[in-house]
C-alpha cells in the first residue's frame, strides 16, 4: 500500500460528507482547499464555506486561494508535498495544479459519466425524467468532466423522489466510492476506462430562465421539472390573479391524469385543493411560496388567499 498524502478540494455540504468520511477512516489529509470567505445575507456577515467550517473543526490545514494560478498559491500547494488530490464540487483547476501530485487528481461527479457533465447533474437527471443515475470517480484532464473513469455506482430514482432526497443519497454513495477509489490508488490496482464519445445529456448551471415552469409542456414534464428543483433552487412561475401578477415558487406537487377542456395554466381551487390544468391532466400543488408570503401547503394558503375564477399560471 502506498503512503498517501491527500489534498482535498471542495466547498459545499455535499463535499463535507466526503471529506468527513475520509477523516473518520484515518486517511492522511495534509491540506484542504476551499473557496475564500465572502459576505452574505442582509447584514453582509462574512460567510465561510461548509468545507472550511468542518476543516477548522478538525484542525486541518486550509488554503483559500482567490486565484488558482497565482504563483504564491501554487508554491504553497507544492510545499504540502501531496501525492494525491481529490476534488468534490470545486472550481475548474489549472493544469499546473491537477498535474502536480504523483498519483494524479481525481474528481467525484454526481452522475454516470459521460452523461450529465456540468454544474447541476442531480437536478437535470430528475428534470429529464431519468429512472437511474449514480456517482463517478475519474482522473481530471484539461476539459470538464471528460477524464478517464475509475469507478461508478448506480442508483434508481423513484417516481416521486425530489432533488433534495437524491442529493443526499448520492452524497453518501459518493463518500463510499471516494474511499474505494483511494484504496485502489493506494494498492496500485487502478484500471481506468476512457469515456465513450457520445452525444451526452448535459447538466448546465441553473439560472432563473431554466427554472421557470413552461405550462404548455406535458403533465409529466412539468411534474419532473418541479421535483428536479425542489427544494433548491425551486421552480417558479408568475400567477395572474384578477388585475394582479405575482411570482411564486412551487415545491411539493402531485399528478392527476385526466382529460379536460381547460386551457394550459388555468387554476382550479376548492377549499383545500389547488390544481393547474396542463396537457394530459392536472398538476396538484401541495406546497407553494407566493412572493412576500411564507411557504405554505395548499390548505393553509387557501385560508387567507383567494384565486379569482379566471386565475392563471403564466
Amino acid at each position: 500500500m502506498k503512503d498517501l498524502r491527500i489534498v482535498f478540494m471542495g466547498t459545499p455540504d455535499f463535499a463535507v460528507t466526503i471529506l468527513k468520511n475520509l477523516v473518520e477512516n484515518n486517511y492522511n489529509i495534509v491540506g484542504v482547499i476551499t473557496a475564500p470567505d465572502k459576505p452574505a445575507g442582509r447584514g453582509r456577515k462574512i460567510n465561510e464555506s461548509a468545507v472550511k467550517k468542518y476543516a477548522v473543526s478538525q484542525g486541518l490545514h486550509i488554503l483559500q486561494p482567490k486565484n488558482l494560478k497565482a504563483e504564491s498559491f501554487v508554491e504553497e500547494l507544492r510545499e504540502l508535498n501531496a501525492n494525491l488530490q481529490i476534488v468534490v464540487a470545486f472550481r475548474m483547476l489549472p493544469t499546473v495544479v491537477w498535474k502536480m501530485p504523483e498519483h494524479g487528481t481525481f474528481n467525484l461527479h454526481a452522475s454516470l459519466l459521460p452523461e450529465y457533465r456540468g454544474a447541476a447533474p442531480i437536478n437535470w437527471a430528475i428534470i429529464n425524467g431519468e429512472t437511474k443515475t449514480g456517482v463517478t470517480t475519474f482522473f481530471i484532464d484539461d476539459k470538464i468532466d471528460t477524464g478517464e473513469i475509475i469507478l461508478q455506482k448506480e442508483v434508481t430514482i423513484a417516481d416521486e423522489e425530489i432533488v433534495g432526497e437524491l442529493h443526499d443519497k448520492l452524497m453518501y454513495l459518493g463518500a463510499d466510492l471516494v474511499n474505494e477509489t483511494v484504496d485502489l490508488i493506494a494498492s496500485g490496482n487502478v484500471v481506468t476506462t476512457k469515456q465513450p464519445e457520445l452525444e451526452e445529456k448535459a447538466a448546465p448551471k441553473l439560472f432563473p430562465h431554466n427554472c421557470k415552469i413552461d405550462w404548455t409542456k406535458s403533465l409529466d414534464e412539468i411534474y419532473n421539472h418541479i421535483r428536479g428543483l425542489n427544494p433548491y433552487p425551486a421552480a417558479w412561475t408568475n400567477i395572474k390573479n384578477e388585475n394582479d401578477e405575482v411570482s411564486a415558487k412551487i415545491y411539493g406537487v402531485g399528478k392527476q391524469v385526466e382529460d379536460h377542456n381547460h386551457n394550459a395554466g388555468t387554476i382550479l381551487t376548492t377549499k383545500k385543493e389547488i390544481k393547474v390544468a396542463v396537457r394530459g391532466g392536472y398538476l396538484l400543488i401541495n406546497e407553494i411560496k407566493i412572493s412576500g408570503k411564507k411557504k405554505l401547503n395548499a390548505t393553509s394558503l387557501l385560508n387567507g388567499f383567494t384565486f379569482s375564477t379566471d386565475a392563471k399560471m403564466l
